[in-house]
């Protein structure tokens, strides 16, 4: 794959076509902590063909004139993948929990993401030192601990670093409508030396808090679905390739070149 991408042309574009929004203003109108998130794939003319049909509800983060962010996220699993396996299994008692940082600025969070009663995604963040990003520290340790007491009645486990992920991000928000989709593009995946590329297509995640917003109903009349994908699952996908993908098989197999390697006996 060329890179930078088709996607990332397309996310430039769009991002330089609507009218900016500050952060203050995104954070205290559609923070959006507690949400429903529908995940899409779309091709570079898809995405274009959704640009055109929310431009006129849609506005994009901008942050001191800039418009696309890159990202890094550490995420943290067992040594046996636990975590992976219970987002693989569907299980309704399942979690995230990663350090995010936001590579343009140097700000780093401590993120929880709990699976809720309803389906819902809540999502637990604070601030954290840039230079603890690759383990979790005392602070993190406890944060996670009681959350998973207080909303699951779970032990924590022994986390470690599992995989990381970097990307570029294009934030669109509908502040009437109250929802915020998120685009990214040009996801690379790592684990130590190991390297995996993601696709040239644009992840889309729509994240709202009813039934689906202005963003939805375009990609429904468009004839695109949502997927059940995570980056965090794609990254474990593509760097353990002996280990089962099960519901994300066709859609790792169609978009990002993936196929199962069995291990010799």
């Amino acid at each position: 794959m060329s890179w930078p991408s088709r996607s990332l042309d397309s996310v430039t574009t769009l991002a330089s076509a609507l009218p900016g929004v500050g952060l203050d203003e995104v954070l205290s109108e559609a923070a959006l902590q507690t949400r429903i998130d529908r995940k899409y794939l779309l091709t570079p003319e898809q995405f274009d063909e959704l640009g055109r049909r929310i431009a006129g509800s849609f506005r994009v983060l901008d942050i001191d004139g800039r418009r696309v962010f890159g990202y890094e996220s550490v995420y943290f699993d067992t040594p046996t993948l636990d975590l992976f396996r219970a987002h693989r299994q569907g299980r309704r008692r399942r979690y995230k929990a990663r350090v995010r940082t936001y590579l343009d600025s140097g700000a780093c969070m401590f993120e929880v993401k709990l699976k809720g009663r309803r389906g819902e995604t809540v999502k637990h963040r604070r601030p954290y030192d840039v230079e603890d990003r690759s383990r979790l520290n005392g602070a993190a340790t406890e944060l996670l601990a009681q959350l998973l007491r207080d909303e699951y009645g779970q032990s924590m486990p022994e986390l470690e670093a599992s995989v990381t992920t970097c990307y570029s991000r294009l934030t669109l928000v509908d502040l009437e409508g109250g929802a915020r989709l998120t685009c990214d593009v040009d996801l690379v995946c790592s684990r130590g030396e190991e390297r995996a590329r993601g696709s040239d297509m644009i992840l889309v995640e729509s994240k709202c808090s009813g039934s689906g917003g202005n963003a939805d109903t375009a990609l429904r009349q468009m004839g695109v679905r949502p997927i059940s994908i995570s980056k965090y699952c794609v990254a474990v996908a593509l760097l353990h390739r002996n280990l089962a993908a099960n519901k994300w098989n066709r859609t790792l197999r169609t978009h990002f070149g993936w196929a199962r390697e069995t291990v010799d006996a």
